[in-house]
């Protein structure tokens, strides 16, 4: 595809990710401030920020490794957004922790943050606006789960997080008065975990996503790997990094922003990743601003938006004051026994019953004991620099702990290295560590060190933002801090300390002495710092948010424009009259009988007994009013004898006020969904005999029960294109108005049949495409640009001087106009999944590459298109239950199996029914597994006892009905 790009522009050649050394840039000079003329817009925002404990007072920062700095971060950001002009609502989701190791508060399901702007100027906002954290269950309810081993569950979260959104916008809705619903203006996703829940959500509301990764999977591999201590396969094992990073490029795959810290992790952390290249950013950014094609790449667009910091209790210390001059303190610091407890903070004298010597300056260091913080290094500099520890105090404030025992590996590791230094350099009397603090003591910590000169300390590894360096500034602390990350955006900034080298311990020491000894630098840093402070404010944060997002393609489900599903309720009442007639005639059995409408009802006397069955006069003379009319036939017209008759037609009118076709069959009151989603398949990618039986055997299974089968809807999902669903359902004798939505093509088009009003107009083949459907999914989509890449990217490659024989062919006949079909002659010699969708981000397109029919064929799907989004698809748009929502699988099938396990609706795994699948080609060695996508064991999946018949599935429907 490098034809497409003008000369210099070329990209298509992936090249090796070399850190690009020029600076990068952006210009936003059309770019509008947010402002109050943005009163009225009356927004929902969602955050998701998935792992750790999260509340909005009492925080538990330092707790663990997953409870820090951006569990602080996300909880303001959400209360300041929720104060700004044009904001309604913001919610911030997170999971459900009901365990006994958490304060009970995590598993209250709603906390409200703030009322929000509404209420503070006094606008009347409706009891739904303002900040809330929204705590949604997935994953074991009475268990704290660190975020290395929450992965499984993010399907769960997305399916709750689903339902609460819709739930939400259809109150705010009814609160703003307008009665349509107030879908989310953006949903942002922080970390990885998150930015992978916030992908699946975007794209089934079809709503903006940002993203914010705080930290970064591939930069931290690469840290850990030049440490030596661990191999790639420990560390994946240990951190599940690999599909830590899957979920950072999905989230980039899907996100129309990504909101950085610095410029720094742009070029040097993002750049890393396959989803994103710094310099074809900038060509496709040049190229769409002077509207030229750019051929279906995107790239996300990256932005520096600074955290903000909340002033209100930043009490800085006053220019030029002594520690000896403050009362108080010096009382403290004298050891005055006479002093009343109540004259200081009480975490003054927790920090410094350590010190001998109390006079000297405090050297602060705040941070949980995470090898990747560095501490260990910072507590050899100061042991190993006689003239420091003369000059200064160390105060290292590492988080909660009451038993080291009892913390989790790494930082009981941190932990029990940094008391061994301090015994090691006979350090006592010269370092603090006290075990306990509240989150409303860290602001007295930071004014203890400034009262006593001190100096604050960053020395990290890698600082993706260095938020504690903002803190320590506003309180009048020098810094001293990494050079790798956010640090040298802040030390630009605020220009208020030294950058180190973490690695260099005596370059730490150095400067570290330098601040302490030099008091006219301390006092110039110190001032610096106040001075520009402001720069780092929420409102300034908030401001540049909302003006970065209201850039942004704002996209929004189609139907709730343009719907055909309730035209009249007239044909409503018909169409699902025409339905239940149907659901009374079903007697589909395995032995391959076709029963349509007029097959069943023309015996009068079976429908009497059928009618009174039901014992519900009105139902039975609605019935007969309906049969009266199928019986004198379709009205006579001349174009319609001659007009031919196809099998996919768009919805019809009413003739003479009869309904012909109901445009949708009732799929929005069903109570159940049954989806079937085997992928039974023979060697040559034909259609399995036994997929037939599946199908027969579901159909009766969900049937049995005529009283539950009025509320039961069918979905049949597979890789088939619609001619070869039709094709194969014929040849079972199965019509295709037994389903309520065919999912075809791997999920690349839904179609729903319809119940035909008259048996003999040759209509029983006709299927309304979703008229929504084919927009919704366009998203991103590479179109010809992705084809002429696709063939680049499947012709043989050379072995030595042998050119091998293609063995992936285009399928013009199975392609769509969102699906890419391909052959497969030899599976053994084709890529698998995980090298297609890595090529093809490099080139900036955004797609599903899935193997299917037993490795027989290739998909190329678009980015919002497979058949498990196309079911979250379903859900929202016809608002089902998702936990009643059944689906049946093989023990292993299409490479897209994995997606269909997972989540909150019920799994019913037939043994037996498949023999083989193309699994074998979603991943390399080396990445992440199965168990790092569905839960090894959860109460939403079972598997048949006795097979694929009726009785087998039907004894597992009713397990799940009794639970």
């Amino acid at each position: 595809m490098s034809e497409d790009l003008s000369e210099g522009e070329k990209a298509d050649v992936a090249t090796p990710r070399a850190t690009p050394k020029r600076a990068f840039s952006r210009n936003f000079s059309d770019l509008q401030v947010w402002s109050d003329e943005n009163k009225g817009k009356r927004l929902y925002i969602v955050l998701i920020s998935l792992h750790g404990l999260v509340r909005g007072e009492n925080m538990e920062l330092g707790r663990d490794s997953d409870t820090g700095g951006q569990v602080k971060y996300v909880v303001e950001l959400a209360r300041a957004l929720s104060m700004m002009p044009g904001v309604y609502r913001v919610d911030l989701l997170t999971r459900q922790i009901s365990s006994p190791d958490v304060d009970w508060s995590y598993g209250e399901p709603t906390e409200m943050l703030s009322s929000g702007s509404y209420d503070v100027d006094g606008h009347g906002g409706g009891e739904s606006s303002g900040a809330y954290i929204i705590r949604i269950p997935c994953g074991p309810r009475d268990q704290y789960i660190p975020k290395e081993l929450l992965w499984p569950y993010i399907q769960e979260f997305v399916d709750g997080a689903l339902g609460h959104i819709l739930n939400m916008s259809k109150v705010l809705g009814d609160q703003t008065g307008k009665g349509d619903p107030v879908w989310p203006y953006v949903i942002h996703g922080h970390y990885a975990d998150a930015g992978d829940s916030a992908a699946l959500l975007s794209g089934a509301l079809n709503v903006p996503m940002v993203l914010t990764g705080h930290s970064l999977g591939r930069n931290k591999l690469e840290q850990l790997l030049k440490q030596g201590r661990q191999s790639k396969e420990d560390i994946n094992a240990t951190y599940k990094i690999m599909r830590r990073i899957e979920a950072e490029e999905l989230s980039l795959d899907a996100a129309e922003l990504v909101i950085t810290s610095t410029k720094q992790e742009i070029v040097e952390q993002w750049g890393l990743y396959d989803g994103f290249d710094v310099r074809l950013e900038r060509i496709l950014r040049a190229r769409a601003k002077r509207k030229v094609s750019c051929h279906g790449r995107f790239m996300p667009r990256m932005v520096v938006i600074p955290p903000g910091m909340d002033f209100s209790n930043v009490v800085a210390v006053a220019d030029q004051e002594p520690a000896e001059a403050d009362g108080d303190l010096a009382a403290l610091i004298n050891g005055d026994g006479n002093l009343s407890p109540r004259a200081l903070p009480p975490i003054w004298s927790e920090v410094m019953r350590f010190f001998t010597n109390r006079h000297k300056p405090m050297i602060l260091a705040l941070s949980r004991p995470d090898p990747k913080k560095n501490l260990t290094t910072l507590v050899k500099a100061f042991g190993e620099c006689r003239p420091l520890k003369e000059l200064a105090n160390l105060t290292l404030v590492m988080g909660n702990r009451d038993d080291i025992d009892g913390m989790s590996g790494g930082n009981a590791a941190v932990l029990t290295t940094v008391l061994k230094l301090i015994d090691k350099y006979d350090l006592y009397g010269q370092v603090s560590y006290p075990k306990h603090h509240k989150q409303s003591d860290v602001p007295e910590i930071y004014r203890l060190a400034a009262k006593t000169k001190g100096v604050f300390i960053n020395p990290a590894l890698v600082e993706p933002f260095g938020l504690t360096l903002i803190e320590a500034a506003a309180h009048g602390l020098p810094m001293v801090a990494t050079k790798n990350g956010g640090p040298v955006d802040i030390h630009s900034a605020l220009n208020n300390g030294l950058l180190v080298d973490p690695h260099d311990q005596k370059a730490i020491a150095n400067a570290l002495l330098e601040l302490v000894a030099d008091k006219n630098l301390w006092n110039e840093c110190r001032r610096n710092g106040l001075r520009n402070i402001h720069l780092f404010s929420w409102p300034e944060h908030c401001r540049q948010y909302l003006s970065r997002v209201a850039v942004c393609r704002m996209r929004h489900p189609q139907w709730q424009i343009d719907t055909l599903m309730d035209t009249s309720m007239d044909e409503e009442s018909m169409g699902d009259s025409l339905k239940d007639v149907q659901d009374m005639s079903l007697r589909l059995s395995v032995d391959g009988e076709k029963y349509s409408v007029t097959g069943s009802l023309d015996n009068s006397a079976e429908v009497d007994k059928l009618l009174a069955a039901k014992g519900d006069p009105e139902t039975y003379n609605q019935v007969k009013r309906i049969l009266d009319k199928l019986k004198r036939g379709p009205p006579s017209s001349n174009t319609e004898e001659t007009e031919p008759k196809p099998d996919v037609n768009e919805p019809r009118a009413p003739v003479n006020n009869v309904i012909v076709s109901n445009k949708y069959p009732a799929l929005r009151k069903k109570r159940k969904l049954f989806v079937i989603a085997v992928d039974c398949y023979d060697d040559s990618g034909n259609v399995s005999p036994r997929m037939l039986e599946i199908i027969q055997a579901i159909i009766k299974a969900v049937r049995s029960d005529a009283t539950a089968a009025r509320f039961a809807g069918l979905v049949l999902s597979t890789a088939l294109s619609v001619d070869e669903i039709m094709g194969m359902l014929n040849s079972g004798n199965i019509l295709p108005h037994e389903f309520d939505a065919l999912i075809c093509s791997s999920g690349s088009e839904l179609y729903y049949p319809t119940i035909p009003a008259y048996p003999d107009d040759g209509s029983n083949k006709k299927l309304w495409p979703d008229p929504d459907y084919d927009s919704h999914i366009d998203y991103r989509w590479g179109g010809e640009g992705l084809r002429k890449t696709m063939f680049l990217l499947t012709a043989p490659e050379r072995v030595g001087q042998e050119k091998q024989e293609r063995v992936i062919f285009e399928d013009a006949e199975h392609s769509n106009a969102h699906c890419l079909a391909y052959v497969v002659k030899d599976s053994t010699k084709v890529r698998k999944v995980d090298e297609f969708r890595q090529r093809l981000r490099m080139r900036g397109l955004r797609c599903h590459p899935m193997f299917c029919r037993n490795s027989t064929q290739l998909h190329v799907i678009p980015l919002l298109a497979s058949r498990s989004q196309a079911l979250r698809y379903l859900f929202v748009r016809w608002g089902l239950d998702v936990t009643n929502m059944h689906v049946f699988v093989g023990e292993t099938g299409d490479t897209d199996y994995e997606e269909m396990l997972a989540g909150l609706h019920k799994t019913i795994i037939l043994k037996g029914a498949v023999d083989r699948g193309s699994e074998k080609l979603l991943r390399g060695s080396g990445s992440y597994q199965r168990e790092d996508i569905v839960p090894s064991e959860s109460p939403n999946i079972v598997s048949t006892e006795a097979g694929y018949n009726c009785e087998a599935i039907l004894n597992e429907i009713q397990k799940f009905r009794h639970r």
